[in-house]
């Protein structure tokens, strides 16, 4: 098992960046796929974005690859979600997961992924 810490949440404005950090510590990170999740009160936990063990692949939820950018650092095993123009609804607890695998076409489904993080809030205030 990996043993993920989430840093980096907070309360910005909308329109504002945030930059949220993982640091994995436990088995060899830099041989797995990594991704983020969200889940706001009384609904399913949602694919935000993934990275293969390698940065080769990307993962994107298709409403907001256009504002949020995944990225790794096996040396410093940390990954990365940079997210731009924050709207309210990016409000939610914000997960990152480590996969079984070091990469999948089903890298967008929780279940692949066996190890997490206890959640960040990022609140987006209108």
């Amino acid at each position: 098992q990996v043993q993920l810490v989430e840093s980096g949440g907070g309360l910005v404005q909308a329109g504002g960046s945030l930059k949220l950090s993982c640091t994995a510590s436990g088995r060899l990170f830099s041989n797995y796929g990594m991704g983020w999740f969200r889940q706001t009160p009384g609904k399913e936990r949602e694919f935000v974005a993934a990275i293969s063990w390698n940065a080769g692949n990307t993962y994107y939820a298709d409403s907001l690859k256009d504002r949020f950018t995944i990225s790794r650092d096996n040396g410093e095993n940390m990954f990365y979600l940079q997210m731009n123009n924050l709207k309210p609804e990016d409000t939610a607890i914000y997960y990152c997961a480590a996969a079984r695998y070091s990469d999948s076409p089903l890298m967008t489904m929780a279940y692949i992924y066996n190890s997490w993080g206890q959640g960040i809030q990022v609140t987006v205030s209108s």
